[in-house]
């Protein structure tokens, strides 16, 4: 008679938990960050009170887009190998979600600093045969080794593995902080709309 293993699960609880910590923490540093830059121009149209309100509804906001992006980074885990290990695929996985968040970020502060490309490069793209087919090259040739690099670190080398793990481990406990201001934020925005 032979005995079945039980089939292996892609994720544990602990394992969610900790990719939603990793895909909420980047959003909310953004928040934050927009928070105190909008902050004192709020207060001196109206008053603090409003100024809180904003923020709140912010946080809140940040918080419903951390759970979308916990969905779609998840499903995108479940098409990593599972010979990588659950421990390996977070790491790779958090990696990605801190990664595609900072060209987010960097991609906003380029159009709130209104900064535009250079006369020479755009003369350059536009004296190509077809400009936005290389803008598009360019663009990827900048971007796929911020996520090739480092994913390729992570699955290779134990070090750079084990420094990603701790750095998880203490965001993690950070984000926590962050929750807690989300549910501040919820009950600021009750209380303003009774």
């Amino acid at each position: 008679m032979t005995t079945l293993n039980p089939p292996v699960k892609f994720y544990s609880k602990q394992g969610l938990w900790s990719l939603f910590l990793m895909c909420a923490f980047p959003l909310h540093i953004w928040t934050i960050i927009l928070a105190f830059r909008d902050f004192s121009w709020v207060a001196e149209r109206t008053d603090a009170w409003d100024a809180v309100g904003v923020v709140s509804y912010g946080l809140i906001f940040t918080f419903v887009e951390s759970i979308a992006v916990f969905l779609v980074i998840a499903a995108l885990g479940l098409l990593i190998s599972r010979k990588w290990g659950e421990k390996k695929r977070l790491a790779l996985l958090s990696a990605l979600v801190v990664i595609v968040s900072l060209w987010a970020m960097v991609s906003h502060l380029y159009f709130l600093r209104e900064t535009s490309l250079s006369p020479e490069i755009i003369s350059f793209f536009v004296q190509t045969s077809r400009p936005l087919r290389m803008l598009y090259v360019f663009a990827f040739l900048i971007v796929a080794p911020t996520f090739l690099i480092p994913a390729f670190f992570i699955l290779r080398s134990e070090k750079v593995f084990s420094f990603v793990r701790e750095g998880i481990e203490r965001l993690s406990l950070l984000m926590i902080l962050y929750l807690i201001l989300d549910i501040a934020a919820l009950v600021i925005v009750v209380a303003r709309n009774i």
